[in-house]
């Protein structure tokens, strides 16, 4: 069972903040990939089918989701092997009734009711299929890439979530 939807409202903001200051943000990158060195892994294995732009891009996202995690607060034990392969079995039964990777494809995401941090991953879809005006350096991808960078990013979070044990009354 997921832990409790960390705000919408804090999701963006936090990441944001990631965003706003690149320079800050990354020796805190750094230092949560080098904690979570198996989700680092796991981006990086996905990267032959994501391509190299895609797959920094993932890198770069699943920083943050560490960092969002961090943040909040509480605790966030190291993700294993096993915990991404969980995520990805759940998710994979869902994949075929997500595609195309269409106008729809973000609305079918998010129909999805099991989502762990539901909020974080409605930011990640805005950030690779909503978001309107790109900033300087910003990449747009192509919708099945961005695609494979969403359901990267989704057993990401949910492997991470299975180990987050967040703070006393949090949710409450």
């Amino acid at each position: 069972m997921p832990n409790p939807a960390i705000p919408r409202e804090d999701v963006h903001r936090l990441a944001e903040a990631c965003s706003d200051d690149p320079q800050a943000f990354e020796p805190v990158a750094v230092r949560l990939s080098r904690v979570q060195r198996r989700v680092g892994r796991f981006v990086e294995a996905n990267a032959k089918e994501l391509g190299a732009q895609s797959a920094q891009i993932a890198l770069y996202m699943s920083a943050v989701c560490m960092r969002i995690f961090e943040q909040v607060g509480g605790r966030t034990q190291k993700v294993n092997g096993r915990d991404l392969d969980q995520a990805t079995e759940r998710i994979a039964t869902v994949v075929a009734g997500l595609y195309p990777a269409d106008d729809g494809f973000a609305e079918r995401c998010k129909a999805v009711e099991w989502r762990a941090q539901p909020h974080l991953l409605d930011e990640i879809l805005w950030a690779l299929f909503e978001k309107e005006e790109r900033e300087e350096g910003e990449v747009d991808l192509e919708a099945d890439s961005s695609a494979l960078v969403y359901l990267t990013m989704w057993a990401v979070v949910e492997a991470l979530d299975a180990r987050w044990a967040p703070p006393k009354g949090y949710g409450v």
